[in-house]
Order: C-alpha cells, then structure tokens, then sequence
C-alpha cells in the first residue's frame, strides 16, 4: 500500500555556511483503474532545508493532483479534523480544487520506475546510478534554494526493527532498510547561486508494505518518535518507537547500532526521553527538541538536541505538522564520550486537534509573551527599556527595580497571567502569514493585543466597580484604585515598545504606528459610550416601539471597544505581511465583523448560559445593561410590555426568577435567535467578500473556522 525513499545530509560549503537537509518521497496505493484494474497509485514529497548559522527552516511540500478529490473522500469517510468547523473550512477548499499552501499541487504527474530506482516527482529527483551511488535533486521556486548531490554509500545496507520488519496497525506490515553512512558530494544552490559542498555526510531509507481490504482507510491513530546518530567513532545509531494513539498501546520500538565494521546489533529495550518543550507560533503545537536516548543493553546514553527549536515542517499530510530536524548529539558509549549529530522526526503526537485546544495553546504562548515583556525578576537593562529606552540611561538615576515591579509589572501580570482567550493575539500573526509573510518576524506582538486588551480591562473594572476579573480579585481590589489606573494606562503604552522592534521599514513602521493609537482612540471613545449607558434613548424606543436607532447604539458600543481594536490588530499584520492594500482592508473589515459578532454572541451566551457556569446567567440584566437581545425584544412587543421589561431591567432585579422569567419571554419572542443570526451574517458577509483575495492555505483555512468558532463558542 505505501512505499516512500528517505535521505538526509549534513553539509558543510566551501564558503562556509553549515547546512542540513531530508528529503521523502511518498508512493501510496489510492484504487484501482476501473478498466485495467490495475492499481492507481498517489505520490507526495517533503522536503527542507536547515541553514544551521541563520538558524531558518526551509520547507516544501508537494501533493498529488487528485489531492482534493481524495480529501474530500477522506472527509466523507470521517477521517477529517476533530473539529468540524476546521473539516468544514478545509472541505471549501478541496472544493474549490485547491489544496492549502503550504503544500501545493504538482504540475506534471510524477514519475516512478518500476525497473530501477528513479523517481521525478515535480522536479525532485532521486536516481540510482550504475555505480550503486544515489543522485538527489532538489529545487524551492520561492526561496531559490536547492541541491545536487551524489550519496555514495560507505555502509553495507542493514535492516532495521525485526531483521527487516517493522509491525504496523491491524497487520499493516512494513519491511524496511537503511544506508546509516554515504559520503555527500555536489552542489548546494543558495539564493539562486550554487556552490561545492566541501564535506558531506548522509544516511538513506527506504521502506515499504502495509496491506489492508479493498476500500479500507489506512490508520492514521499512529505516531511516533525516530532518530538517526553518525557519531564521531564510526558507530551509527538508529531507534524508534510507535504509538497507537487510540488505545495509547506501543506499536512497537526497536534500536540498530552498527560498528565501525558494519556489525549490526539490535535492541528492544530502550528509552528515548522528551526534556522540554517547544511552542510553535503557527499550528501552536508543541514539540521536544531535547531528548536523552538510552539503549541499556548497549551501554549506550545520548543527549540529543536539535540544532534550533524551529524545525517544524507544516502539511497537511500529517495534520497539520510534523517536526524533522537536524540534532547534536553527546553523550558515553561503554564507557566512552562520544558525540556526533543526527535527524530526529517526531509525528502524530498533537496537543492541538480542536479549535478550544488551539486557543487554549494561543493564550499559553500569549502568556508566555508578556512574562517576556514583563518579568517578575527583571534586568536593570529590561526596566530601562520599559520606562525609556537605551539612549536615555540618566532616567534610571534613583529607580527602585523592586518597586517598579511591585507597581508596574505586578498588577499587570496578576490579571494576564490568568488567562484570556488570546485570538486577538492571532489575529495578528495570522493576517500576517495569510498575506504571504512571516509572522515568526513578529512574535513579540503576542504581547501586544493582550496588553492592548488587560489595559482597558483594569481601567474598565475601575469606572465600573468591578471585583471580580478572570476568576479573581479586579485590579484595583488589590492594589487600589491609583495604582490599577496607571498600571492598566502604562499597558496601552507597551505597544511602541514591541512595534519599534519590528522588522519592518520605517514607512511600515509609521502605518503600525498609525493603525495602533487608531485602535486606542477608537477603544476609548467606545468606553466613553459605554460608561454613559443608553438611557437617554429609551423613552423614544419605548415611546415608538422603533428599536434601530437603540440597535445601533448598542452596535456602535460594540464596533468601537472590540471590533475596531480587532480589525487594527488584522491590519497591523497585514502590513508586517506585506499584503496589498485590497488583502489589509479585507482583513480588518474580516476582523471587524468577527469582533462585532464576538460580542453579539457575548449578549447571547449571558442570556442562554456560559459553559462552565463562568458568569452568572443574565448577569447584564441583574446590572441594568439594555444588549442587543433586549433591545430586538422592546421591537416584538406592545407598549405595555415594553414598559414592563425597561422597568425589570430598570430595577437591576436581584431576583434570579424575574431575569430568567424575561429570558424565556425574549426567547418566546426570538430576539435572541434573532441576535444570533445577525452574528451569523456578520461573519459570512465579510468572509465572502476577503476569501477571493486571499490565496488557500492553511492560516486561511483556521481563518475560516475561526468564524465558526467565534459563532458557535460556549464561554
């Protein structure tokens, strides 16, 4: 069923740049040819390249030309996303014919020999030559980066798992040998010009079998963890182990050393030991890049560590990612240090599969930002920074770093590190990469949408009288009023800290700047709004039964202190991405509406209840807050009644059977559902007008679902 050929390198240049590289290419069984009966066959390639000095990933993927159409099956069958809206965003898509970028369709079909090794999958190529060496070719249209070399083998072929037998799910076998060391000779092509390679080592696999009934979905419940080790004393190490997901039963695991005189020497017993763990910006799963690999029966103890964290290849053939790196290794080998390096691939172990789990993870990375920004322990030179900047060190004269953070990073953290929802976060970094840029060039504005967001929150539960914020005390319950005003101000201010750090031009740097106070102005004018409350207009909505004009009232509340800040936010990225000026308005306008349904649902959610009980329901009724449901409610209903429910939540009624008595009435008249559906058109009008300018890819297909969830959410 499945067949794939696997290489990687560690190169050095003769102009001295230190490079690695794998290379796979897929050969699986999709049917047969409903006249020949014959098999049909589907073929994808992955590839990348680490420049180990830069410390940059360079990626590629390329996926069959029938890609969409079997998608779709594959959705048909069940086998998509947990999460539907993410299924539903994807099956758009595959709709349309496309696959997402990253990966991309080949142009030509690819070709496979069946009489010798030579593979052609859209211009990569791997040859056996007459003399029994490899030839590999590889070329990025985008990054201009590619290679030509010879693998000569320096290794007799072994076998790895069980003398060649590797055990899959339901039977689904595999046989599987390596090459652990071939010498690499040829050329690397760095942005567009080629250069020798002064010293070259590589390792070649190939593997193949996996059976299963006619029309049976292959198991893709399986991980797994591998690496490959050329250590400095001639001994090559290889290891894996496999996990079936569903019932978290080994499938397996299997060690192969092989000496300096090519003697093979197999092990069961191992151990290969995570030790930390990294968070990706894009999928915002997390992978080790540490390891420590035990193999006790061959007194054999590895510290494994990738070159850089950073080595995440992105692909839907392994939903969404998988991390295949360059590693060093160091460690004792019966006795003796050794060291060396290595390819580890780690695949299938997500943390990450619904959209609640990724925005979990985004408000964990968030999080992780501001601490960053704002540590309990900082440096003299971190405080200077964030009072001035490093030009202006005579500001320090007399500052107590102790109290700076009792008054200025405490009372921020305290509400930050509680945790949000963290999709304005997102917002940024994906309207970035949507655009065609690199959000990893922005990862210090993580911080800024939190602290944009925390800043108004603090001083909002000061004008309020709040006590409660995030499940505990408000700000200025613990710290006062004077202080939690200046520390939720200061917050606003942050945002210069972290756009003057950007990698942008001065010209960019000045619109970030523009769209930033933007979103501020437009913040505080919507408080303001809020603050006065709408009052003043309902003797006329009262008096007239006419509601639009407290509709909009109500909506320009909302536009103001969450849409417009969203839709700035959007912008902001689209800019750092070097979008076209159609891609930034259609991105903001985007973000816009999804802030503006945000907080329609909020209205919603406070009437029908939060998941996990997190606010009282029809809190915004016991506060005399007139929403949105209310206000469609006054406009289904005589004078008498309308008098009725303005004077119950006049009254800020303390009695939770007169505010659930008022919700069932407003769920009898469909004003809720009536305010749901307005979100729905919301976000579906402004998704029709910026899906044409966007290309399909990934981001733009969790920008989508994204829409689904701000709709559908339940807290």
């Amino acid at each position: 069923m499945t067949e794939w050929w696997y290489l990687h390198a560690h190169i050095a240049t003769e102009d001295g740049r230190d490079l690695a590289l794998f290379a796979s290419f897929f050969r699986v069984v999709k049917g047969r040819d409903e006249v020949t009966k014959e098999l049909t066959y589907a073929h994808s390639m992955t590839w990348a390249l680490s420049d180990l000095d830069g410390k940059k990933y360079y990626p590629d993927t390329l996926v069959d030309r029938t890609a969409p159409q079997m998608g779709l099956e594959k959705l048909e069958a069940g086998a998509g996303s947990r999460d539907p809206r993410v299924s539903s965003a994807l099956r758009e898509i595959l709709e349309r014919g496309h696959v997402p970028y990253p990966d991309h369709m080949f142009e030509d079909e690819p070709f496979v020999a069946t009489n010798k090794l030579e593979l052609d999958m859209g211009g990569n190529r791997l040859v056996k030559k007459d003399d029994g060496s490899y030839g590999l070719t590889l070329f990025h249209e985008y990054y201009k980066h590619g290679v030509e070399l010879t693998f000569t083998p320096r290794r007799e072929p072994v076998r790895h798992g069980e003398d060649g037998l590797v055990r899959g799910h339901d039977g689904a076998h595999m046989f599987y040998y390596f090459i652990p060391r071939c010498e690499v000779t040829g050329t690397v092509t760095w942005n567009g010009l080629p250069v020798k390679v002064a010293q070259g080592s590589g390792w070649y696999d190939h593997e193949f079998g996996g059976q299963r009934e006619e029309g049976q979905q292959a198991n893709e419940n399986v991980a797994w963890n591998w690496i490959a080790c050329q250590l400095d004393d001639g001994t090559d190490v290889t290891a894996y182990n496999m996990v079936d997901l569903e019932t978290q039963q080994s499938l397996g695991q299997r060690a192969v050393l092989i000496s300096p005189d090519g003697a093979r020497h197999e092990h069961e017993a191992l151990t290969f030991t995570p030790l930390d763990r990294w968070r990706s910006t894009r999928t915002f799963n997390s992978y080790p890049t540490r390891w420590r690999l035990e193999i006790p029966g061959a007194e054999l103890e590895l510290a494994v560590e990738g070159a850089f964290a950073d080595q995440e290849l992105v692909t839907l053939i392994s939903k969404p990612a998988f991390w295949e790196g360059r590693a060093q290794v160091h460690g004792t080998f019966r006795g003796r240090s050794v060291e060396g390096r290595a390819y580890v691939e780690r695949s299938g172990f997500l943390e990450v599969e619904t959209l609640d789990q990724f925005f979990k993870a985004v408000g964990e990375r968030v999080r992780a930002s501001v601490a960053a920004l704002l540590p309990y322990e900082p440096t003299y030179e971190q405080v200077r920074d964030l009072i001035a900047g490093e030009h202006r060190d005579h500001y320090m004269e007399g500052v107590d770093l102790e109290q700076f953070v009792l008054t200025g990073v405490r009372p921020v953290r305290e509400i930050t590190d509680r945790g949000g929802k963290g999709w304005r976060s997102y917002a940024a970094l994906a309207c970035c990469d949507v655009v065609g840029g690199d959000s990893r060039d922005f990862i210090q504005w993580l911080a800024m949408p939190e602290l944009m967001h925390v800043g108004s929150l603090i001083v909002d539960d000061v004008q309020d009288g709040s006590t409660v914020r995030r499940g505990g005390p408000t700000c200025h319950v613990v710290h006062g009023q004077a202080l939690a005003i200046n520390a939720g101000t200061s917050c606003y201010f942050m945002g210069q800290h972290l756009i003057k750090g950007s990698a942008v031009s001065n010209v960019d740097k000045l619109r970030l700047y523009d769209l930033y106070f933007e979103a501020l102005r437009a913040g505080h004018a919507g408080q303001a709004a809020d603050i006065k409350g709408l009052d003043d207009y309902m003797p006329r909505a009262i008096e007239s039964g006419d509601t639009a004009e407290l509709e909009q009232r109500i909506l320009a509340i909302h536009r103001l202190k969450t849409a417009a800040p969203a839709g700035a936010l959007a912008r902001m990225g689209a800019v750092g991405g070097h979008g076209s000026e159609e891609q930034i308005e259609g991105l903001g306008r985007y973000f816009e509406s999804l802030g503006l349904a945000f907080q329609i649902v909020d209205d919603v959610l406070n009437l029908r209840g939060f998941e996990r009980s997190l606010k009282a329901r029809g809190e915004d009724i016991a506060h005399g807050k007139v929403t949105l449901p209310i206000a469609k409610g006054l406009g289904r209903v005589d004078r008498a009644e309308r008098e009725k429910i303005w004077e119950i939540v006049r009254s800020k009624p303390e009695d939770q059977r007169v505010i659930d008595g008022l919700i069932d009435r407003l769920e009898e008249l469909g004003a809720i559902e009536a305010c749901s559906i307005q979100a729905h058109d919301l976000v579906e009008e402004a998704w029709i007008r910026v899906q044409p300018l966007l290309e399909d890819s990934i981001v733009k297909l969790m920008l989508r679902a994204f829409g689904g969830y701000v709709l559908e959410r339940h807290y």
